[in-house]
């Protein structure tokens, strides 16, 4: 496959016809003025050598190495072989919560918005690992696969919303138990799901269920969002901003259950961190997970390219030499004479 690798220079290649314009320019303006100097004889007694070819080999030789100039600094290649590459990577599943209590505002600007952002830095920090999605609330559902492609992932972090789930609640078990599932039976590496929730319901099932993940090969880690103290849930009715409050109208307060998702992490084989310093448990999360035992993949295939610039450059740099060493005399030697120093 052969190839410019900086395609973009090929365009100054357009001023040439330019070049070749001043010249025609240049060499009939010298004409016209040698006319006017006085009379043809007598001009050509006072230069005897000039030579109106000669002007015109010396401007084609300039032109054509910067042709050449240009096209080497463009670096043609040539594709000689095409590689795999392969690549030491950890599957890690993050598991998302989108309940309603995840609108609370105990951490500005809210839970979610928090850990939306959290979860975009922590995809920044996977890079090279296969990364899969898995939004929860009433239930669980894969957002998206086991993949490399970061961008994607971001994207979906960035969407979600309460809106998204079908119904409202904390089932961090479903959650693990999707990852399962998506891990498969495969015991090459171990792997990591990362919960981010406020762990409102008590669930005695999302413990037992990390349990069975470790014993699986999964290490389950669990980040905690929200403050122990609580906040009112905050929904939008008919476009207003309301609270949701019970049956005898007393706001409904969401707090985060600090114990239960430290007993997943613990259950799980991992560890609990709090998003309320983020680079802290990032740094921390993105050191567990390095230790984690990391399976070889096949990642996309490239090809090899060799560079041929050297083809263009060398004689693009002779013809500027030579064309010093050309005079304007039809003899030849003057430049040859000037370079040698001779008188």
């Amino acid at each position: 496959m052969f190839r410019f690798e900086e395609a973009y220079i090929l365009y100054f290649l357009l001023l040439i016809p330019l070049g070749v314009l001043l010249a025609w320019l240049t060499l009939k303006w010298k004409t016209r003025v040698l006319d006017r100097s006085g009379d043809s004889k007598i001009i050509s007694r006072l230069f005897p050598n000039w030579s109106v070819k000669k002007e015109w080999l010396k401007a084609f030789m300039i032109l054509l190495g910067l042709a050449l100039l240009l096209i080497s600094w463009s670096n043609p290649q040539w594709g000689t072989r095409k590689q795999k590459v392969k690549a030491q990577s950890t599957d890690v599943i993050i598991a998302l919560d989108i309940s309603q209590s995840m609108m609370a505002e105990d951490i500005l600007p809210n839970r979610m918005e928090k850990a939306k952002r959290f979860s975009t830095e922590l995809i920044k920090k996977l890079r090279g690992d296969r990364i899969g999605l898995i939004f929860f609330a009433g239930s669980a559902y894969l957002q998206m696969p086991l993949s490399q492609d970061q961008a994607s992932a971001e994207l979906y972090i960035k969407s979600a919303s309460p809106k998204q789930a079908g119904t409202q609640g904390t089932v961090i078990a479903d959650a693990i138990e999707l990852s399962n599932n998506i891990f498969g039976e495969d015991h090459a590496a171990q792997r990591a799901l990362i919960v981010i929730s406020d762990g409102e319901n008590h669930e005695v099932e999302a413990i037992e269920a990390a349990s069975n993940a470790y014993s699986n090969g999964t290490t389950v880690f669990t980040l905690g969002i929200g403050t122990e103290e609580g906040a009112p849930v905050p929904f939008t009715d008919r476009g207003r901003t309301t609270y949701k409050k019970t049956k005898q109208g007393t706001p409904v307060t969401s707090a985060l259950n600090v114990s239960l998702l430290r007993d997943i992490a613990e259950s799980g084989g991992g560890e609990f961190y709090m998003i309320d310093q983020t680079m802290s448990a990032l740094n921390k999360l993105d050191a567990q997970i390095d230790k984690l035992e990391k399976q070889e993949v096949e990642q996309r295939s490239f090809t090899d390219y060799n560079s041929y610039f050297q083809l263009f450059l060398f004689p693009a740099i002779l013809l500027f030499i030579l064309e010093y060493l050309i005079s304007a005399n039809s003899s030849g030697t003057g430049g040859w004479k000037k370079l040698l120093g001779i008188k």
